[in-house]
Parts: structure tokens; C-alpha cells; sequence
């Protein structure tokens, strides 16, 4: 199968759509392929020509909401003051309230292990290769640029899953603006 053709292309995108809505809607845990497969008008066996398991749909299908994040977080300007988070920050913690119950699917204790590590390894890459273009705000000299990177992208990826477990769980979770501030202090230390 040629993944460039349109056809191909057209069924990859279906596939998507109906595990995001199916996730939306319930457990991940609970999804299977062939709830996939059906929602998207395919059969299994289609389903596995474009993906191995359904993990790894998930994955393809929150590479937008990966896209996402890495882009708030290679705009945040390094040398922002520590008392007011970067917009991009404070846009990327709304765009994750806004989806809430998908992302805390995906990134919180049940979640999709594969999804999780591929937005934290893309954070990494994307923040490494900012860091070699535009340079690290002062005082990291001494510190790898890779090591940084995936240090940044680690926590990043750890507070928006605990921050979703708290916003799911608690009346008095911080709003996104105040949880993008206390992040970005974090960040600033």
C-alpha cells in the first residue's frame, strides 16, 4: 500500500476521527478495533494495514494535539519575566482544559503510554534544535543541549498530566493561566 495515495490518505484520516471520538466518549481501555473499524465505515483488517495496534492509532491521531504542544512550547519566548507565563504557554494550558477529558485519556494513569512518550520525545527534539538555532536563556552553558531539552520536555509533559488528574479530580486545580504561570516559573528557575 502506497501511503501517499488519496485513498490511503482518506481512510488514515477516518481512522483518526472515529478513535478520537470514541476516546472523547469513554475509556481507552474500552475502544477496541473493531469499534475503530466500524466507526470509520472500514473493515479490522484495514485497520491493521495502516496501524499495528491501537495504541499506536491513538498516537497518529493525537499528532495534531502533539503539534500542539510542541509549537507552544518552541514560541515561548526565553527570555520572558518570570511573573507572567508566554502567551503560547498560557494557550497551550487552554487548549488542553478545552479537551480535557480526551487529553487526561491519553496522558493521565490509563492513558496511552506511546502517546505520552511521543509528545515528550518531540518536545525534545523541537526544543534541542530551537536551543542550537536561537541559543538557551543564561546560565545553562554548562548543561547539554539534549539534556536540557529533554529535561524541559519531561516536565512539560509530567505537569500537564498531573495538572489534568488534578483538574478531573478537584474543585481547587489551578485555571490554565495559573497553572501556565506556575510552570513557567518553574521552567525560569
Amino acid at each position: 500500500m502506497n501511503p501517499d495515495d488519496p485513498r490511503a490518505r482518506r481512510t488514515r484520516a477516518r481512522l483518526r476521527t472515529a478513535v478520537l471520538e470514541l476516546a472523547a466518549d469513554r475509556e481507552l481501555s474500552s475502544i477496541t478495533v473493531s469499534e475503530v473499524a466500524k466507526r470509520a465505515g472500514v473493515n479490522r483488517t484495514t485497520v491493521y494495514q495502516h496501524h499495528p495496534d491501537l495504541h499506536s492509532l491513538v498516537s497518529d491521531s493525537m499528532e495534531e494535539a502533539v503539534a500542539e504542544a510542541v509549537r507552544a512550547a518552541a514560541l515561548c519566548p526565553l527570555t520572558a519575566p518570570r511573573d507572567r507565563a508566554p502567551q503560547p504557554l498560557t494557550d497551550l494550558f487552554e487548549h488542553i482544559a478545552a479537551n480535557a477529558t480526551l487529553y487526561h485519556r491519553v496522558l493521565c494513569d490509563r492513558g496511552s503510554p506511546l502517546f505520552a512518550v511521543r509528545m515528550r520525545e518531540r518536545l525534545a527534539r523541537e526544543l534541542a534544535e530551537r536551543f542550537r538555532e536561537d541559543g538557551r536563556p543564561s546560565g545553562f552553558d554548562d548543561v547539554p543541549v539534549d539534556i536540557h531539552a529533554a529535561y524541559l520536555a519531561g516536565a512539560l509533559t509530567g505537569v500537564l498530566a498531573h495538572w489534568l488528574a488534578a483538574q478531573a479530580s478537584s474543585p481547587d486545580a489551578p485555571a490554565p493561566g495559573e497553572a501556565a504561570l506556575a510552570t513557567w516559573r518553574l521552567f525560569r528557575c
